[in-house]
C-alpha cells in the first residue's frame, strides 16, 4: 500500500521528502526503519508506476528505487523521472542486488545520482542520503539565486523605464493615459506580426515584451524642449516646430548615453529606436534622418501607427477627438507612404482591439464618448468593495498590482495559478477576483467557470475580472460569455478599476 510516513520533525525548518520505492514490503521496512528518526517524510509506494504518480504530485527531495520490479522496473522509472520537467531534477538513489559494472554504468547514464546494493548496510545508506540531501540544498539554493537576481533585473529595467517615462509625463501635458495606450497599442501589433515573415527574425516573446516596456518612452526627449514651445496652446509656427522636432533627438542622444553604460545590448537599445525614428515615415518624408523602408526599425515602424491613432482619437488644446472609424480611415490612406503596408494590414485586422485600448486607457468622456456611442458613464451608488483577491503567476506584474491595489485602499490577498486561488475563494468570500488569463496548473478561464459552478443556484455572484497584456481579442462581450464581469489591460489604470467594478456592482 502506498504511504505517507512523517517522521519527528526536529525544529521549524521544513523536512526532505523521500521516496522509497520498492514492491518487496520487507526492504520498504528495513529503509524506512533505517530513516525513521531523522526528522525526513518517508514516502512509500510499492510499484513504479505508484512511485511516478507520487513524484508528480509530492515532488520529494530524494528518491531511494529498487531496479527489479515487476511491471515496469526501476530503469523505466528512473526514465521517466528524468523526462519530465517537474521531476528531472530530483536526485535518483537505485537499490539494488545487481553487482554487474554494466549494470551501473546503465544507471549513471539515465541520471542515477549513486547505487546501494542489497543487503544495505543501514549506516551507509544513512551517510549517503544525507551528502546527496545536502547536494540538492545546495543547488536549489544556487538556483533560488539565480532566480532572484534575473527578478531583480527584471524589475529594475521595468522601474528604471517607469520612472523615466514619468519623467516625461510631468513634462508633456499630452501624455497621461497616452503612454499606456501607445504601449499596449505596440504590443498588439507587435504579437499579430510575431510570425509574419518580414518580422519573425526579430519579433519574440522577448523582445515583444521589451517594446511593450520600452514604448513609454517614446517622448522622453520632450524633456529638452523649452517650455513656451512644449506647453504651447496654439500652433507652432515653423521655427518652434523645427525645434519641437529635435525631441526625437534629445531622446536618442540621452538613452543612448545610458545604453552604452549598461552595454550595448541593453534593454534601453528598443527605447533608443522608438524615441529616435516614431516621427519616420514609410516613404522617407519623416524625421529626424528621412529614413525610408526598411531602413526604419521595426520599433520605430511600430510606433509610429500607434502614436498616430492615438493622437487621432485623442483630445487636443488644437482639436476635438476623432471617431474611431475616421482614425481608422486616415490611416488606411496612409498605407505605404506614412507606414509600413503590413504594419497598416495588421492594424486593420486589429481595430478593435485599438477601439477597446483606446476606452481602457481614456482620459476624458469626450473620448469614450466618441470611441463607444453617446453612453453615459455616470457612478450611481453601489456596494463597497473591499476584499480583492489578485490572480497573478507573474511575480513582478503581481508586485505591481498588489501595490496599485493596495494604494487604492483595498484589501488584497494574492494567488499564483488558479488551483491557488480556487482554495482561496473556497475559504473566504471576497468581493472581486482579478485574475490572470494564461496560468500554469489551472488558467483564468477554468478558475472562472469552477467558480460560477459552485455559485450555481445559491445567492452568491462574485464580481470576476480578466486581466490581460497579450489577449487583445478579448472584449467586454466574449469576456462575459467566458463567465467574467469584465476585464482589465495591464498595466491597471486605478479609475478605469473603479469604475469598471462600480459598473458591474450597479448591474448586480
Amino acid at each position: 500500500m502506498n504511504s505517507i510516513v512523517e517522521s519527528p520533525e526536529p525544529g521549524s525548518k521544513r523536512s526532505s521528502r523521500i521516496l522509497l520505492v520498492d514492491d518487496n514490503t520487507t526492504n520498504l521496512q528495513l529503509l524506512h526503519e533505517t530513516l525513521s528518526g531523522l526528522g525526513y517524510k518517508l514516502l512509500i509506494a510499492k510499484s513504479g508506476r505508484a512511485a511516478l504518480d507520487i513524484a508528480s504530485k509530492a515532488v520529494p527531495d530524494l528518491i531511494l528505487l529498487d531496479i527489479m520490479m515487476p511491471e515496469m522496473d526501476g530503469y523505466e522509472v528512473c526514465r521517466r523521472l528524468k523526462a519530465d520537467a517537474l521531476t528531472r531534477e530530483i536526485p535518483v538513489i537505485f537499490i539494488t542486488a545487481l553487482a554487474d559494472e554494466d549494470d551501473e554504468a546503465r544507471g549513471f547514464g539515465m541520471g542515477a545520482v549513486d547505487y546501494i546494493s542489497k543487503p544495505f548496510n543501514p549506516e551507509l545508506v544513512r551517510a549517503r542520503v544525507r551528502i546527496h540531501l545536502e547536494l540538492k540544498q545546495h543547488q536549489d539554493h544556487l538556483e533560488e539565486l539565480v532566480k532572484e537576481r534575473t527578478r531583480r533585473l527584471a524589475l529594475t529595467q521595468a522601474v528604471t523605464i517607469e520612472s523615466l517615462a514619468t519623467l516625461a509625463e510631468y513634462r508633456d501635458p499630452e501624455t497621461g493615459g497616452h503612454i499606456k495606450r501607445t504601449q499596449n497599442y505596440v504590443k498588439a501589433l507587435a504579437v499579430a506580426l510575431k510570425e509574419h515573415p518580414r518580422f519573425a527574425h526579430e519579433l519574440n516573446d522577448e523582445t515583444i515584451e521589451l517594446l511593450y516596456l520600452s514604448a513609454p518612452l517614446h517622448d522622453i526627449g520632450k524633456v529638452g524642449v523649452p517650455d513656451h514651445i512644449l506647453l504651447k496652446a496654439g500652433k507652432l509656427t515653423d521655427a518652434e516646430f523645427e525645434e519641437m522636432k529635435k525631441h526625437t533627438q534629445y531622446g536618442r542622444d540621452a538613452l543612448y548615453i545610458t545604453e552604452q553604460k549598461l552595454g550595448g545590448d541593453s534593454f534601453l537599445r528598443y527605447a533608443r529606436q522608438i524615441a529616435h525614428t516614431h516621427q519616420e515615415k514609410w516613404d522617407g518624408s519623416g524625421y529626424p534622418a528621412g529614413l525610408k523602408g526598411d531602413e526604419i526599425p521595426i520599433a520605430g515602424r511600430l510606433m509610429a501607427l500607434a502614436d498616430v491613432y492615438d493622437a487621432l482619437i485623442s483630445k487636443r488644446v488644437y482639436k476635438p477627438p476623432f471617431p474611431h472609424e475616421k482614425a481608422v480611415h486616415i490611416i488606411a490612406e496612409e498605407r505605404g507612404t506614412h507606414f509600413d503596408p503590413d504594419v497598416v494590414d495588421a492594424f486593420m485586422r486589429l481595430e478593435n482591439t485599438f477601439r477597446n485600448i483606446a476606452l481602457t486607457f481614456a482620459d476624458y468622456e469626450e473620448e469614450r464618448r466618441m470611441l463607444a456611442g453617446s453612453e453615459k458613464s455616470g457612478i450611481r451608488q453601489h456596494r463597497a468593495v473591499e476584499n480583492i483577491l489578485l490572480v497573478e503567476d507573474n511575480e513582478i506584474n503581481q508586485q505591481i498590482m498588489l501595490s496599485q491595489l493596495e494604494s487604492m485602499g483595498y484589501k488584497v490577498d494574492t494567488a499564483v495559478n488558479g488551483k491557488q486561488a480556487l482554495r482561496r475563494y473556497q475559504a473566504k468570500k471576497y468581493d472581486a477576483i482579478l485574475t490572470d488569463i494564461e496560468m500554469p496548473e489551472m488558467n483564468g478561464y477554468e478558475l472562472t467557470a469552477e467558480i460560477r459552478r459552485l455559485e450555481e443556484n445559491t445567492d452568491q455572484d462574485t464580481m470576476i475580472l480578466a486581466i490581460t497584456a497579450s489577449e487583445f481579442d478579448l472584449n467586454a462581450q466574449n469576456a462575459r460569455s467566458l463567465g467574467f464581469n469584465d476585464y482589465m489591460l495591464k498595466p491597471l489604470d486605478p479609475q478605469v478599476l473603479k469604475k469598471k467594478l462600480a459598473g458591474i456592482a450597479n448591474r448586480k
